[in-house]
């Protein structure tokens, strides 16, 4: 059951990612390159809207992953950086917050996991 909810949480976090990436590239063309604002119009929308579905996502799947509250509050934050919830994605899978689609996550309680962020 919970690879049902990890899969939906590493879909998010990789498009959080990605449209962090175009709003960037929108940012670069409109700040630096050619004071075209089209890649800000399009992107800016489109990674708001990823944004609040990764902060719903995170609230949703923190009890069935079994997150802790430490590890909950490091997925929101990794929100804010650009491509970190990429880098919390990879390092959810390795620590065993989120499983690969191998079997079950692995509670994030400091018992299990001496790493417990």
């Amino acid at each position: 059951m919970s690879t049902k909810y990890a899969r939906w949480f590493r879909t998010v976090a990789i498009a959080e990612a990605i449209s962090w990436t175009g709003l960037l590239i929108g940012m670069l063309f409109k700040y630096v390159l050619s004071d075209n604002e089209l890649g800000v119009k399009i992107f800016g929308p489109i990674h708001g809207g990823i944004f609040v579905v990764y902060v719903a996502t995170v609230l949703a799947v923190r009890g069935p992953l079994r997150w802790s509250w430490p590890v909950t509050l490091a997925a929101l934050a990794a929100s804010v950086p650009p491509l970190f919830t990429w880098f919390f994605e990879i390092w959810a899978v390795k620590t065993g917050r989120i499983d690969a689609g191998r079997g079950a996550a692995v509670p994030s309680t400091a018992e299990v996991n001496s790493t417990a962020a």
